[in-house]
């Protein structure tokens, strides 16, 4: 290989690592599931990628700093956008007293061996924002969020609403494991 080749291949790679962490830094970012939050949608170590420049809405799945430990980022859905009311009757959802479906829970309602549906209780009990949090609708530039094993996820009922400028990126693909590929759909 003369000098010009080795150049060259030089300044091409170079040029690869630089678009490459443009991406990484403005695009997307990659996130791992760590526990069993949001289970069965995803699950403990998968590896996924939440594009950061998408608009967010109601019902997607979105990555951000866990408040109550900074050095931990958490995966949750969004339930309740800016104005919104969000509260639970009888395990039905109602956003601005409206009933919501919610198929992404339909693996926990319909199998009675998981969860507290074995005893015969509804997966989210009941409850609305202004006992839980002292508010009526959910405020300006922030989000209500939840994990979709309400028994066993520490989201806006515990820690709050989230800060919509502090969210990292809406989570659009799982790239681990490869079994997964194609498979997320929120």
């Amino acid at each position: 290989m003369n000098r010009k080749e080795m150049l060259t291949n030089i300044l091409w790679f170079g040029g690869l690592i630089i678009v490459l962490f443009l991406l990484r830094a403005y695009v997307f970012t990659p996130t791992n599931v760590s526990g069993d939050s949001m289970n069965p949608t995803m699950v403990d170590r998968e590896r996924v990628i939440a594009l950061k420049q998408s608009k967010i809405e109601r019902f997607d799945v979105i990555t951000f700093p866990a408040p109550d430990n900074p050095s931990k980022n958490y995966i949750k859905r969004v339930i309740g956008l800016p104005g919104d009311t969000v509260e639970y009757k009888n395990d039905t959802l109602f956003i601005n007293g409206k009933a919501y479906e919610e198929p992404y829970l339909d693996e926990y309602k319909n199998n009675p061996t998981e969860g507290t549906a074995r005893y015969g209780l509804p997966l989210t009990q009941d409850f609305n924002m202004e006992e839980l949090l002292g508010e009526k609708t959910v405020p300006e530039g922030h989000l209500f969020v939840m994990g979709d094993n309400r028994q066993n996820s520490k989201d806006s009922r515990m820690i709050g609403f989230i800060e919509e400028d502090k969210v990292m990126g809406n989570v659009k693909f799982v790239f681990w494991p490869p079994e997964k590929w194609g498979t997320f759909n929120n």
